[in-house]
């Protein structure tokens, strides 16, 4: 049996979706920080309440970080009390909004600026903002690479049995990191029609009969990539990743490295120029990731162990 790739499944999925639904043109926001605002409001509850909500900031005119900074606590309260929690997710802008000032002096474009990585480790230190809203900030207002993990996200994978239902945030992220190309656009689309998806098929009490993917799952076939074993079930499936370097072996004293080093880089350099940089890559790192049953898992970590591959 032969397995087929999670990118393929992946791309797959996306066509297919694409397909059915068309662009979504998602986040539904005008301003970047009405994006972000959104995406504080939005946390267990409908996307309709948030619309009341930001409708009522927008008619006060207050949808810019300083008017947020200005406005009291109560008052912000009560024109956000459509999206639920209003009191929580007050306080929850606020604190954003303070971030956004003390760290970046009340500016996006500032906040943007910075390293994908190193502003998600700091947004998640605002009281409130956890994985999916800081991602959302990151892919949806500042254009960053990431990708967005949510309910739908979990149970669309799961009922498909590209993931388990106990899978980390992290976990389902990376296989959409790892096997898709790194692109703002791409991931800001894929996601948006998962949620569609959701709404429309994938539901708490699904309509399977009815959703574009009803026969994508009976074509999936899972297999260990060594014994060929079905690997139907998420929780059979073992990743294994493996990187191997390629180097010459050279042995070479102080006396003839002090002698030759000049000429020998001189001639490594000028190999390299008329090398395909692609080739050169391949030569000295190779990585593979394959997927693997429990006892070919335990095989290979064994092997590598003991340093039985060269």
């Amino acid at each position: 049996m032969k397995s087929i790739q999670t990118k393929d499944i992946l791309e797959a999925i996306y066509d297919k979706l694409y397909v059915q639904f068309g662009p979504q043109k998602w986040w539904p926001a005008k301003t970047p920080f009405e994006m972000i605002v959104g995406a504080i409001l939005t946390q267990n509850t409908a996307w309709s309440n948030v619309e009341k909500a930001i409708a009522n900031l927008n008619k006060s005119k207050l949808l810019s970080p300083n008017k947020i900074k200005e406005i009291p606590l109560k008052r912000l309260a009560q024109l956000i009390k459509p999206a639920g929690y209003y009191n929580i997710k007050a306080r929850r802008i606020k604190d954003f909004v303070n971030f956004l000032f003390r760290n970046y002096g009340g500016s996006l474009k500032k906040m943007f600026k910075a390293d994908c990585l190193q502003l998600r480790a700091e947004l998640l230190d605002v009281r409130g903002i956890g994985m999916e809203t800081a991602d959302s900030i990151l892919l949806y207002a500042g254009l960053k690479p990431i990708f967005v993990i949510d309910a739908y996200t979990r149970r669309i994978l799961s009922r498909h049995n590209i993931v388990d239902e106990t899978a980390t945030y992290s976990e389902i992220q990376n296989i959409f990191m790892d096997n898709l190309s790194c692109d703002t656009k791409l991931f800001n689309e894929y996601h948006a029609l998962i949620v569609r998806l959701a709404k429309d098929f994938c539901k708490k009490t699904p309509k399977c009969h009815k959703c574009p993917l009803s026969t994508f799952n009976k074509s999936i076939k899972y297999a260990c990539d060594s014994c060929s074993e079905d690997l139907s079930k998420p929780h059979s499936r073992y990743i294994l990743k493996v990187e191997l370097y390629a180097s010459p072996e050279v042995e070479i004293d102080k006396e003839e490295y002090r002698k030759e080093s000049k000429k020998e880089i001189n001639k490594l350099v000028k190999q390299m120029k008329n090398m395909d940089p692609k080739e050169l890559e391949e030569d000295i790192h190779v990585f593979h990731k394959l997927t693997l049953c429990k006892r070919c898992r335990d095989i290979f970590n064994k092997r590598i162990k003991c340093r039985e591959f060269v």
